[in-house]
């Protein structure tokens, strides 16, 4: 389920298996020649280990991640996909949606980006004290 149309030039922030260098990041998903990884953000949420690749859901944490500016629409799909978005609320994994962004001590930086957005019960999950997912943990979930 996505939250809507995405355009060329709208932000994304990624947290976990597709920030810039993680283990785990597919090598299908031509990221780097998509759009371009523009650095370190924060954002609000609770980031929780899902058992080889985090998932965020509504919290307070300030959490890490990486703002990324697309340039190549045609991406979505492929994203979506490995992120397990669906038509269906229900089976969605993830979901896709829009957040503000925050500076290092989390005040609001004005701008938007697309999120995806752990869509599943988290029971079970422990979180992820600091709200970092390392670059060096992670595993391919397809």
């Amino acid at each position: 389920m996505s939250g809507g149309a995405v355009k060329k030039g709208d932000l994304f922030v990624f947290y976990g298996l597709l920030k810039q260098g993680a283990a785990g990041q597919p090598a299908d998903l031509p990221l780097e020649v998509s759009g371009k990884f523009l650095g370190a953000c924060r954002f609000r949420g609770r980031l929780l280990d899902l058992g080889g690749f985090p998932g965020v859901v509504e919290g307070e944490q300030l959490c890490h991640g990486v703002r990324y500016e697309l340039n190549d629409v045609s991406i979505i799909g492929a994203m979506d996909e490995f992120e397990d978005v669906t038509d269906d609320p229900a089976t969605s994994l993830y979901t896709r949606q829009q957040i503000p962004l925050l500076d290092d001590h989390g005040a609001p930086t004005g701008e938007q980006a697309w999120i995806y957005w752990y869509n599943q019960p988290t029971e079970g999950f422990t979180d992820i004290p600091d709200g970092n997912w390392p670059l060096d943990r992670g595993r391919t979930r397809k």
